[in-house]
């Protein structure tokens, strides 16, 4: 996970802590989701403990991870306002949950005993939210691998501001995705291979490299930023404009009813794209 993606779910995490409930059942909800023993290397987390009242061991060794213990709280899932279900559910990700966004995907699990698994699983369908669970090294693992059903999740238990970027980023990979497609199908009809040499670059850089920013590109090419911006601009244009004809080389066509006959503008438009 790049160092961007991780201080993108520290935020969002420390967004979810700073979640201050009104209502005193939420309050006790997300007491019993965190659990009786919150151990975090996490200052959010760590105050989140506090504030909701867990008091760390006086015998804590120095050095050690903070350890605070919390009352012990009961929750009655079954009878529980969907207010407090969310409490509770955010409580249990901070716990007992972990995001990652490595290799440009979201996934989303938490990391149980064997025996919860399957209740959390319940729980979570419970609120349309389905997630799928194994068992992996002696503990229950209930997951999401969707974006959608993660972003779902993390907004309704109180994420805003850190979501619409994990939504920014996703729609921007989206679209990365769509023009390696495009680059692909230039390639394959041979009109990627007919383009000037910085657009041949600029494409095989982006997909070699389908995460990278544009500043990445251009340093990687030793190129300005904006060459790399008109190149993809390009490659866009010859996908866009197929009928057209754009991007093709021009050759010498005997006058008269030929084909392009009656679209004068057409070569003179292609050879004005191969110059530009």
């Amino acid at each position: 996970m790049s160092e961007t993606d991780r201080d993108l779910v520290a935020a969002l995490r420390a967004e979810l802590a700073a979640v201050d409930p009104s209502r005193p059942c939420d309050r006790l909800a997300e007491i019993a989701g965190l659990g009786t023993t919150v151990t975090s290397r996490e200052a959010s987390v760590s105050r989140l403990a506090v504030r909701l009242g867990g008091r760390a061991p006086a015998d804590r060794p120095p050095g050690a991870r903070r350890v605070f213990v919390l009352p012990d709280t009961q929750f009655d899932w079954s009878r529980a306002a969907e207010h407090c279900r969310m409490a509770w559910l955010r409580g249990r990700f901070l716990a007992r949950g972990s995001l990652s966004l490595a290799v440009g995907r979201a996934h989303l699990e938490f990391v149980v005993t064997i025996e919860e698994a399957p209740v959390l699983a319940a729980r979570l369908a419970a609120v349309g939210l389905p997630a799928s669970w194994r068992v992996r090294r002696g503990h229950g693992v209930v997951t999401w691998k969707s974006t959608e059903s993660i972003a779902s999740f993390l907004g309704r238990i109180g994420a805003s501001a850190s979501l619409l970027e994990l939504e920014a980023r996703s729609v921007a990979r989206t679209m990365r995705g769509d023009l390696n497609r495009v680059i692909d199908a230039l390639e394959a009809d041979g009109r990627l291979g007919e383009q000037p040499r910085i657009v041949r670059a600029v494409a095989g850089a982006r997909r070699e490299t389908p995460e990278a920013s544009l500043s990445e590109i251009a340093v990687r090419l030793d190129i300005h930023r904006s060459a790399v911006q008109r190149a993809l601009d390009r490659v866009e244009r010859l996908a866009l404009h197929d009928d057209e004809g754009i991007g093709r080389r021009v050759r010498n066509r005997p006058s008269g009813g030929g084909q392009g006959a009656g679209r004068p503008g057409a070569d003179a438009r292609a050879s004005g794209m191969m110059r530009t």
